[in-house]
């Protein structure tokens, strides 16, 4: 029997927002929330259009009386059920996640919402203070923080086996908007990713540079205090930003650099991540995640597996499979949905609540992401003057 039916006595009860049909995330979410058996997608809207979003509701095994026609008919029929939704689920477009997630809050719900947080810091900021107040647990969707080996690599940091980090760099290089596409020629009906009213300030720091950032804050276990930045447009004839390239002043002291692009022609994803102490280094790439690279200054090259002997707790806490098999994407995310059902059901059962605790990403991971943004956007628009980016609550 699994931790949250072992104290609840059932699964969490879970409602999506977004992610039907089309969605490359809505399918990631959903079994994300199946796949340690700790929650029931129950109840769903998935498009915005509420007879399409009925029929994919029943498309993926919704009860009829659950697949909603939008957000608002949804919670409010669930409020008034005996097995009501406990946890909203939020992958929608960008400009919509702030009303989203504040309205799951005034519902008394928990909410897990993809990045970035809001588009606006403004919003940001007041959903912070909405989780605060509601005393709600709070999960932004920062996977790649996930992995075994990105926990392995913070844990190593913490226990100080690199000494102090001088230097950490973060590339996320992705190849899907390396062309102007027809739509964008023509001005009209282009994915609301390269629409700012919805994407909000730089599609690509919104897309993956909110990830890139959160990874690096991750393992290093520091946040940047400045920024100096080139943010725009790489592809002739775009508007919407397409690249982003950084140095960082970290918390600690150290160097970093920072690059994240959807317009590398012929990349295939390109996360990665290189620190470096003072008694050595670390480098991991997402597309052979399960291998961990440690450059000690007084000893050879190691290459730690994820399922090896050594590792410390965090890396096995959030793996699964082992003698060999593969973890990726997929597994990532779904510890994220574990670890926030069980701080979920800390909260419910045992009136725990201590976001310090939680190996998560929470609302104020997501908030520095957009105050990131801001910054970076700011700095660029300054001949990349350095702007501060700090961001306390």
């Amino acid at each position: 029997m699994n931790e949250t039916i072992a104290k609840l006595g059932r699964r969490l009860r879970l409602g999506v927002v977004g992610g039907g049909p089309g969605s490359f995330i809505g399918p990631v979410h959903r079994t994300a929330a199946r796949m340690d058996d700790q929650f029931d997608v129950a109840a769903a809207v998935l498009s915005s259009d509420p007879g399409r979003s009925r029929q994919a509701g029943l498309h993926i095994g919704i009860a009829p009386d659950r697949a909603y026609g939008d957000p608002e008919e949804m919670l409010a029929a669930e409020s008034k059920r005996d097995d009501g939704i406990d946890v909203l689920a939020v992958m929608t477009p960008n400009d919509s996640h702030f009303r989203l997630a504040a309205m799951g809050l005034e519902r008394g719900l928990d909410v897990i919402c993809d990045k970035p947080l809001t588009t606006t810091l403004e919003d940001a900021v007041d959903l912070v203070d909405r989780v605060h107040r509601a005393g709600r647990v709070f999960c932004t969707t920062y996977n790649y923080s996930g992995f075994p080996m990105v926990r392995q690599a913070q844990a190593m940091v913490r226990k100080g086996l690199l000494g102090p980090i001088r230097m950490a760099e973060v590339h996320y290089i992705q190849p899907y908007f390396a062309c102007l596409s027809d739509m964008e020629k023509a001005d009209e009906g282009a994915p609301w990713r390269l629409d700012p009213e919805r994407a909000g300030l730089s599609m690509v720091l919104g897309d993956i540079g909110t990830h890139a950032y959160h990874l690096l804050c991750f393992v290093t276990d520091q946040t940047a205090e400045a920024i100096s930045a080139r943010v725009g447009a790489v592809v002739p004839g775009r508007t919407a930003h397409d690249c982003a390239m950084a140095l960082l002043q970290m918390q600690g002291g150290a160097w970093g650099t920072f690059w994240v692009t959807n317009a590398a022609a012929g990349s295939e994803h390109g996360l990665h991540f290189r620190l470096f102490g003072d008694n050595g280094g670390l480098e991991w790439h997402e597309e052979n995640p399960n291998y961990l690279r440690f450059m000690p200054i007084d000893g050879p090259v190691q290459t730690l597996a994820r399922d090896g002997p050594g590792l410390e707790p965090e890396a096995g806490a959030a793996s699964r499979v082992k003698f060999g098999h593969p973890e990726g994407y997929q597994e990532a995310f779904a510890t994220l949905y574990r670890e926030a059902a069980a701080a979920i059901v800390a909260r419910r059962i045992d009136g725990a609540y201590d976001p310090g605790s939680w190996s998560f990403p929470t609302v104020e991971d997501g908030a520095r992401g957009v105050k990131f943004i801001e910054a970076a956007v700011e700095s660029s628009a300054a001949q990349g003057a350095w702007t501060d980016c700090r961001l306390s609550f």
